[in-house]
């Protein structure tokens, strides 16, 4: 990911930038130089070992986190989409309960940028940019990035990698103190060479020994990696396959052209290429092609032998009491391949590119260029395209063609009901969401959409039906700005204007805009409809609130939205 621009404050958060760009020794250099010898030899650092949570605890690891993807949000990075944002974290859950630590939280994320880059951070958040799935053939190379990010979380390496930083500063520093020392007392016209010279000799030793530290983290993340890749039924081979992609792009730019982020953030070579391919020959050694009768054909996936599941014949053929043709293995339902991923991967190309239009353009020339014409996953990309560039009409009659073809995809359904009530035909497209809510009962995308466009449509009736579907969702979407605004805008449709409040402050705090919530709040406590129990609940999020705002103000930093009022 290119560079990013954050709000003063955010560098003193410690490691908020492993993995979001490369580590910035020159800057920590100048720090150390700075600051008193004294205070710094003082310093008590935690045991780098298996005590490397001590640096920051879990738990303030996971507030770190959460303030960086609100910032990201603030700063308009963030891709927050129901469709993507599910297929993502349904690929990372499967990923991370079957990794090293399957019980660690993780929180995945899509990002904007095409740029190829994907990087972990703390508290077990993982940002992936479109790019990368733009640039992924199938979804088990996308599953291996994530394996790897992912490892990186269970290994601890943001945490290791800043307290190698802190630790090595100090010797490396002392002994370019010395040589300067030494270089002064020489005396003659050369001093001032020789200290540039001791200077740069150990930047050069402190930048060697971070790029040695990290070859190690990337070594250890592709060789855990690749084990959660396997025992989640994804293909071993793909991050070989992934690595030599990138090799062969880098090659590609070697003629003054930009080196893909993901390769400046995880260097690749041949060895490392030929090191997956091993470890992947292996796993393969250690495993055995497992077929599955699955309805509409059958499923095949790689297993290991020893594991006790599979001599369990209910997780290994499902159900005997049920005919062969509608078997289903347990182990089928949660490993492998989604099959959803050319939906994601065009759904993204449409949400990242910079206008409708020009997406609209690029699927143009793919259907000129592609001797067979746009793929079934390419026409829902351009019917997208066209819904987003005021077209629904055409994009209505584009998405029925294509329902007809897959009539149980989900992505064309939604896409096809937005159209048909952006097209004029709000009945038809209540009627298609409420069929989907009885299909997919639970179901995040569908709900949020059908919200959406209720709240389009307009009226207290319709902001009461998305109110009253979107709140059974209300326990487990805290962190969901997304559901915020939209439970926020029914709920103000309805006339039930406390929680259309506290929504609406809920969503701008998520954003990364802590200061308007709290406004928004302290507004609220006015209202006389506010009950004893409401007023409880806007309290308790004033005082999580207030300590953020308060620390902003004394940094300095001022919401530009509110200086414009």
């Amino acid at each position: 990911m290119g560079p990013v621009t954050l709000p003063p404050w955010f560098p003193a958060l410690p490691v908020l930038e492993l993995h979001l760009r490369p580590l910035l020794l020159s800057a920590a250099l100048t720090l150390a130089l700075a600051a008193p010898l004294a205070s710094a030899q003082d310093s008590k650092l935690p045991d780098i070992g298996s005590s490397a949570g001590e640096l920051l605890t879990p738990a303030r690891q996971a507030e770190y986190g959460g303030m960086m993807l609100r910032e990201l949000r603030n700063y308009g990075f963030l891709l927050d989409d129901p469709l993507v944002d599910d297929w993502l974290q349904n690929i990372g859950t499967r990923l991370g309960s079957n990794s090293a630590q399957p019980r660690q939280s993780y929180t995945f994320f899509m990002l904007k940028d095409r740029q190829i880059n994907a990087f972990a951070t703390l508290g077990g958040y993982v940002g992936v940019n479109a790019g990368l799935v733009l640039t992924a053939e199938r979804e088990d190379e996308v599953a291996a990035v994530l394996s790897h990010e992912i490892a990186h979380v269970t290994q601890q390496h943001v945490l290791r990698g800043v307290e190698r930083a802190q630790r090595d500063q100090i010797p490396i520093l002392l002994g370019m103190l010395a040589a300067v020392v030494a270089a002064q007392q020489a005396g003659g016209s050369s001093s001032g060479d020789a200290t540039m010279a001791a200077i740069t000799s150990g930047m050069g030793l402190m930048q060697q020994r971070q790029i040695n530290y990290t070859r190690s983290n990337e070594s250890e993340a592709d060789r855990l990696g690749i084990r959660t890749l396997a025992r989640s039924g994804y293909d071993v081979d793909a991050m070989a396959g992934f690595f030599e992609r990138m090799s062969a792009s880098m090659r590609g730019n070697a003629g003054g052209y930009s080196v893909p982020d993901f390769l400046q953030t995880h260097p690749v070579n041949t060895t490392r290429i030929s090191e997956a391919k091993s470890r992947a020959e292996q796993m393969k050694k250690d495993t055995v092609l497992l077929t599955t009768e699955v309805p509409g054909g059958v499923r095949q996936e790689r297993v290991n032998p020893a594991d006790p599941a599979l001599s369990d014949p209910i997780v290994r053929r499902g159900n005997p009491l049920l005919p062969a043709s509608m078997q289903l293995s347990v182990n089928a339902l949660s490993r492998g391949a989604s099959g959803q991923f050319e939906w994601a991967r065009e759904r993204l190309r449409v949400l990242s590119a910079d206008t409708p239009g020009d997406v609209v353009r690029e699927y143009e020339n793919l259907q000129r260029a592609q001797k067979d014409g746009l793929s079934p996953a390419q026409r829902y990309g351009l019917a997208l395209a066209r819904l987003r560039n005021s077209g629904a009409a055409q994009a209505r009659t584009d998405l029925v063609a294509l329902l007809g073809d897959h009539p149980d995809n989900l992505w064309v359904a939604v896409a096809l009901g937005q159209a048909e009530s952006r097209a004029g035909q709000a009945a038809q497209a209540n009627a298609r969401f409420e069929t989907l809510l009885r299909q997919h009962p639970g179901s995040r995308p569908v709900a949020l959409t059908y919200a959406e466009i209720l709240n389009e449509q307009g009226g207290r009736e319709a902001g009461q039906r998305a109110q009253a579907m979107l709140r059974p969702l209300l326990s487990q979407s805290g962190n969901d700005p997304v559901f915020q605004l939209r439970y926020a805008r029914a709920s103000e449709l309805a006339g039930d204007t406390v929680r259309a409040s506290e929504a609406y402050a809920e969503a701008a705090y998520l954003n990364g805009r802590p200061e308007q919530a709290l406004i928004q709040l302290q507004a609220l406590k006015k209202q006389p409809g506010l009950d004893y129990v409401g007023r409880a609940r806007v309290d308790a999020r004033i005082e999580t609130i207030t300590p953020t705002v308060l620390e902003m103000r004394r940094q300095g930093i001022s919401d530009p939205e509110l200086e414009r009022r």
